[in-house]
């Protein structure tokens, strides 16, 4: 499974990025940087190639690589942010999945949507209504989909910044949440709930892996009890802003 991964250095101004849920708190940026570097060595252990995105120093939400572009098969869909701050992180990332052969489409003006906000579930595309993905967005991304086999699900998510805030899946498609945050769990086919809100956002890094915040020991072990091998990484200053493990990188097959 192990394919190429985009991600880009934290921003020193990580501190000032946009928070909707959560209370600003201080945030120790030289901290991330080398949470950051631990993060990206777990899948390099694992055999993925990285791909490292120009910085973005003057987006201090840059890090999160996840919300500019989403990657469906070969077609890569650059992203148009609810939050206007975060609109110039786009630009740099074309022509990096450009160079990867990838077939680029856009998401147009008015439409707003993140990539934080898409989960990929087999041939289903679960899409948050979020305050920074609108009804425009999940049409333009509806439009660019069906045609080449994905159903597009729109799934309400006000608790949290993004859906993939809230729930994540596992290799076989289980979905999981921790059980507060998530608003409609009789969307998805199969849904187990995780005890800790850190525990929501897993990254499949092969069929038997997954990588988790170390931040979500119980999950950890729920998951352990599944049969799966659990990866841990530290990302506390980044969960502060609102992110989490997904976020942080895009996976390329």
């Amino acid at each position: 499974m192990p394919g190429t991964l985009l991600v880009r250095p934290p921003s020193p101004r990580l501190a000032e990025g946009e928070l909707t849920h959560l209370d600003r708190v201080p945030v120790d940026a030289d901290l991330a940087r080398r949470q950051w570097q631990e993060y990206t060595r777990r899948y390099a252990d694992r055999g993925w190639q990285l791909v490292e995105l120009p910085a973005a120093d003057e987006h201090p939400d840059g890090v999160f690589v996840e919300d500019a572009v989403v990657v469906f098969d070969d077609l890569a869909v650059l992203t148009r942010p609810g939050a206007e701050s975060r609109r110039g992180e786009v630009a740099s990332m074309r022509p990096v999945v450009e160079s990867l052969d990838l077939e680029v489409a856009a998401i147009e003006a008015p439409g707003t949507l993140e990539g934080g906000d898409v989960l990929q579930v087999g041939r289903t595309v679960y899409v948050g209504r979020s305050s920074r993905t609108d009804d425009d967005g999940v049409a333009q991304l509806r439009a660019l989909l069906e045609p080449r086999g994905w159903q597009v699900v729109p799934v309400p998510v006000t608790r949290v910044l993004h859906l993939k805030s809230a729930v994540t899946a596992l290799p076989d498609g289980t979905v999981i949440g921790h059980e507060p945050l998530v608003e409609a769990p009789e969307l998805f086919e199969r849904f187990v709930p995780v005890p800790e809100a850190e525990g929501n956002a897993v990254v499949v890094l092969d069929e038997g892996t997954v990588l988790l915040s170390a931040s979500a020991p119980r999950t950890a072990e729920l998951l352990r009890d599944r049969g799966l091998e659990v990866v841990t990484t530290p990302v506390t200053e980044f969960e502060k802003l609102e992110g989490c493990v997904t976020c942080l990188s895009v996976r390329v097959r």
